[in-house]
């Protein structure tokens, strides 16, 4: 016993100057472009001032209450972000469980019992006997190799992807919510829009059947106008179901059943404000701050690492154990007494005869990483064909916006004067319906575009991961400890 406790020290020493087979990890080089290409928007905004899309919480910048309510909201109760906090705690509680690896492994047992024997069996002593038994078994890899090291890293990298992962899903979450809101506010300017043009196709055909009842127009012209005005009309419920879906969307979006927030969207209020033009940043900026390309670097990283755990089977894996404890009996004989057990071994196990399935798993290994490699430069490509494709579509989406503010207040201005000229019989009822009609799409297509510039904006914070809060919402601020220990 003595000297197997001075062995302990040696095994301990030996065990802390073990070397670590196995790749290091680096981190991949990705050529970047020095800049982002994708045009501005229209000259005439080229000195305004731009907004910052690398701000966490950029949906503040547009300046609605209802807007920022509802992403709070969504943050705090969204199912999917419950969903991935829970993942997030299952890695934290996978690498905690990898971190004990690096210590002894301690279980104790005890058991008591009562036997009874036949007379022919007891040789004259009492066939009754009662025993007992206790000991402490403790285990410990000798981690020389470094099997355990990597073990550890890997779990460590795993659970900081899903820490990213989580803020990823912020970054998606938070998107859907502001280009959701901004499609709604959209819809419900193109539902004003509709029922007001019914509401003046519905004065021409009053004026035209007066003017039939006055012998100055003919049935003709009263089905023209009239079948313009069911047209204009029949847009209604089209819009109408398309704010109801997004109503629910907003709704199941923030935690709630889908009919929770209609009486409070119902509301139409016109659409954000939105900034001239967005600073992309630095294409690097991008890589270091989206959450997506650094969750696939992780996973490289945890990749690497198991190239080492499969490079450590190739050698022998050794252990230490030791166990303590004691046996005891009564039963009237003269063998009573409690026998002290102990034991200290020093174990080696090493599948050198089974190395082509060790270098099976390590091939594997390496082509797993390979994978993930090739993952990350893929995510990091996509990220920069995001954010130029954003750039793009929010730029042109406002020039266009522009050119429809002017083609509605030409057709708005064409509709009085083609009103007039009818009322005074200068021209014809083709020439009014014609305004009218130019006048409903030109004002359509300028609510819709407004929409849609809105929504880009939105999809441009979101490839340049703005929508990422950098203060966690208050049910998830204690989860944040295990990631720093």
């Amino acid at each position: 016993m003595y000297n197997s406790i001075k062995i302990l020290p040696v095994v301990l020493a030996l065990s802390l100057t073990g070397c670590s087979v196995g790749p290091h990890y680096k981190r991949p080089d990705v050529t970047l472009p020095q800049q982002f290409t994708a045009p501005s928007a229209d000259e005439s905004h080229s000195q305004t001032p731009v907004a910052d899309a690398g701000d966490a919480e950029f949906w503040h910048g547009f300046q609605d209450a209802q807007l920022s309510a509802l992403v709070d909201q969504a943050l705090k109760a969204n199912n999917d972000l419950q969903a991935a906090l829970a993942h997030y705690d299952s890695s934290n509680a996978l690498l905690r469980a990898a971190k004990f690896d690096r210590y002894p492994t301690v279980t104790m047992n005890a058991q008591g019992g009562r036997q009874q024997v036949g007379e022919s069996q007891a040789y004259g002593y009492s066939p009754v006997s009662r025993f007992f038994s206790a000991g402490m078994d403790a285990s410990w890899e000798l981690d020389f190799w470094g099997r355990v090291r990597h073990n550890i890293e890997a779990q460590r990298e795993l659970a900081a992807a899903s820490a990213n992962d989580l803020a990823a899903l912020q970054v998606t979450i938070v998107g859907d919510v502001a280009s959701t809101y901004m499609d709604l506010r959209g819809q419900q300017e193109r539902l004003r829009i509709a029922r007001e043009n019914a509401d003046n196709e519905r004065e021409t055909v009053q004026l035209i059947e007066a003017r039939l009842a006055a012998g100055r127009d003919t049935d003709f012209d009263v089905a023209r106008a009239r079948a313009q005005l069911e047209s204009t009309l029949a847009l209604i419920p089209t819009l109408l179901t398309s704010i109801a879906v997004d109503e629910h969307r907003l709704a199941v979006l923030c935690g709630h059943t889908p009919d929770a927030l209609v009486a409070e969207l119902d509301t139409a209020k016109p659409l954000p404000a939105l900034p001239p033009s967005i600073d992309p940043g630095a294409p690097t900026d991008l890589v270091r701050r989206r959450p997506d390309i650094a969750a696939a670097e992780q996973r490289l990283h945890a990749a690497t690492e198991q190239i080492g755990i499969a490079t450590a089977d190739l050698f022998p894996r050794l252990s230490f154990s030791g166990m303590f404890g004691g046996y005891g009996s009564r039963s009237g004989t003269p063998f009573d007494s409690i026998s002290p057990t102990s034991l200290v071994a020093l174990g080696i196990d090493w599948s050198f005869l089974d190395v082509g399935r060790v270098r099976a798993r390590l091939d594997a290994t390496r082509a797993d990483s390979s994978a993930q490699l090739a993952q990350y430069q893929q995510t990091v490509l996509l990220a920069l064909e995001d954010v130029e494709n954003s750039l793009v579509r929010y730029a042109r989406s406002q020039d266009r916006t522009i050119q429809l503010e002017h083609a509605t207040q030409d057709s708005q201005q064409a509709t009085k004067l083609a009103r007039v000229r009818y009322t005074d019989g200068a021209t014809g009822l083709l020439d009014l319906l014609d305004a009218q009609r130019v006048q409903l799409q030109a004002e359509e297509s300028l609510a819709e575009s407004r929409s849609n510039s809105g929504i880009a904006a939105v999809s441009l914070y979101r490839a340049l991961a703005g929508g990422w809060p950098q203060r966690l919402p208050s049910n998830m601020a204690p989860h944040t400890k295990a990631q720093k220990h």
